[in-house]
């Protein structure tokens, strides 16, 4: 049942960042959580407890209504989840529209997510973990 567990965890992590909840958000993370963002996108690497923190500031600033919309979610190994996933948001100053398609991976550790790499190409993530299509 730990594929479940792991999906689970992933649904939640999204959630919390969705509801602006960044303490629900470290309670799936380990401690020494890694995120890296595709360059295009809000900032780089955020590493740690205050990377997150910086993470949730920038969302905040990519725009209030910024959301992650969950296309699927799935078990790579015990190890790794795949999350297909889409983001919308609205220029806070330019009031344009924005909307990505990304595929993220999750690495865990202990049952917590422990490393975040986000792709703005599938095929590219799918690589990079050994899943070719």
């Amino acid at each position: 049942m730990m594929s479940e567990e792991n999906v689970r965890l992933v649904e939640r992590a999204i959630a919390a960042i969705n509801a602006r909840d960044i303490e629900g958000y470290l309670a799936c993370c380990a401690e020494d959580v890694k995120l890296e963002t595709p360059v295009a996108a809000v900032g780089g690497v955020y590493e740690g407890i205050g990377g997150i923190g910086r993470f949730f500031t920038d969302i905040e600033e990519a725009g209030p209504d910024f959301r992650i919309e969950l296309d699927g979610v799935e078990e790579v190994d015990s190890k790794r989840v795949l999350a297909f996933l889409r983001t919308s948001s609205t220029g806070r100053a330019s009031g344009i529209g924005l909307a990505l398609t990304l595929t993220n991976v999750y690495d865990l550790i202990d049952g917590k997510i422990s490393h975040i790499r986000i792709f703005l190409d599938r095929q590219e993530a799918l690589k990079a973990v050994g899943l070719e299509e």
